[in-house]
């Protein structure tokens, strides 16, 4: 945003100091040739994610001189109610918020959603499916804006240097058949034991290579071992280095699957394997099939069959590999790229400034003062 604003913008972004992530511990990196001014707060509680609150500090840096506060923390956890209660009543708050299912939260968290939305001069969704969910909920009474993920195309891009070295570490040749690649969580909801029981099955042969970690690594390792060196399993690796693994697959794989809690928000593993010009595979879960569109294949989550055939046709057909690999990169360009998105954030917060109408929220501020002081209380 500092970047595309050019001299219209000044941007400062305030970060946790630290946070303990789902894979590993996150201390804040402060790059040198950033544009943006960089402000740093303790997290606290980092590990309960609905529960976890900024230090005093951030109650400081949001009482200065600000035109408009962009929060993303969700509106119904403790941080984004946090958030909402020390930015000044003058000052427009925009929300940006990854739910993505029809949703009723309980005490305290729905009279902080309610607060939030009441205090709020807009909000933006990760995807389609995570705008329509939240206009069922009442969120229709304030502008909003569909605003996905973004992707730096300068760090993720086809590199064949990068693809060789990669091969070379995980001692494969570069001739062999193509590599199945999966990229994040090793949790049952990501879709693995699905990939693997289609690997199990399929005829053509293949390679795979898994990067993250989770709960599942000790499964994925045993299931590895019944495949005599076709498997790589790669963990702890850093988001600088996803890139390199990316353009070290010939197919990226991505089973999600919807459970009764979740579904697949986005899935940023998407727009980087676009971004490496790497076909994708994808199952039709959450706002997947939204990303997609014509740059990949999607199937039906729990369908085994069109799954395996699906993994045949693109491990035999390198030639369609190629057009969906073309696809992609057309469509992270276009869609997906850090500035096409800054600037579309940056055209929002103008109307806000502008005074785009909000319409009369339907989702009221809880009027009872015993549960309101109550969920105040929590919040301080």
């Amino acid at each position: 945003m500092a970047r595309v604003g050019g001299g219209d913008w000044e941007i400062t972004a305030v970060a946790p100091s630290f946070f303990h992530g789902d894979l590993r511990e996150i201390a804040v990196e402060n790059y040198p040739d950033e544009l943006c001014r960089l402000e740093t707060v303790r997290a606290l509680l980092s590990r309960r994610i609905h529960v976890f609150v900024y230090a005093r500090r951030l109650r400081e840096l949001l009482q200065r001189d600000w035109d408009l506060v962009h929060c993303w923390e969700e509106p119904y956890i403790f941080a984004g109610g946090q958030i909402a209660w020390w930015t000044p009543r003058r000052v427009p708050l925009v929300f940006w918020t990854g739910q993505s299912t029809f949703k009723r939260y309980p005490p305290p968290f729905a009279q902080i959603e309610r607060y939030c939305l009441s205090r709020c001069a807009g909000w933006m969704a990760r995807g389609d499916s995570g705008e329509a969910a939240l206009l069922r909920r009442g969120y229709a009474c304030k502008p909003h804006r569909v605003m996905p993920l973004g992707v730096d195309l300068s760090r993720f891009r086809p590199d064949p240097s990068s693809r060789a070295q990669v091969h070379a570490q995980l001692d494969w040749k570069a001739e062999g058949p193509p590599i199945v690649g999966y990229l994040g969580r090793f949790v049952d909801e990501k879709g693995l034991p699905l990939l693997m029981r289609t690997l199990d099955r399929v005829n053509t042969p293949w390679r795979a290579l898994f990067v993250g970690g989770g709960p599942l690594e000790p499964a994925l390792r045993t299931w590895a071992e019944t495949h005599s060196g076709r498997v790589r399993i790669v963990t702890g690796v850093a988001h600088d280095g996803v890139p390199a693994y990316l353009n070290a697959m010939d197919l990226l794989c991505a089973p999600s699957r919807t459970t009764l809690r979740w579904r697949e928000i986005f899935g940023r593993m998407i727009i980087e394997a676009f971004a490496c010009g790497v076909p994708v595979l994808a199952s039709d879960c959450g706002e997947i099939p939204n990303v997609v569109r014509d740059a990949g294949v999607v199937v039906a989550e729990h369908d085994e069959p069109e799954w395996l055939g699906a993994l045949d046709h693109l491990l035999r057909d390198s030639s369609f590999r190629a057009e969906l690999a073309r696809r992609g990169l057309e469509r992270a360009r276009a869609q997906y790229s850090w500035p096409v998105i800054a600037r579309r954030h940056l055209d929002f917060f103008t109307e806000i400034l502008e005074g785009a109408p909000g319409g009369q929220c339907r989702m009221k501020v809880e009027a009872n003062a015993q549960r309101l002081a109550a969920a105040r209380a929590k919040l301080t």
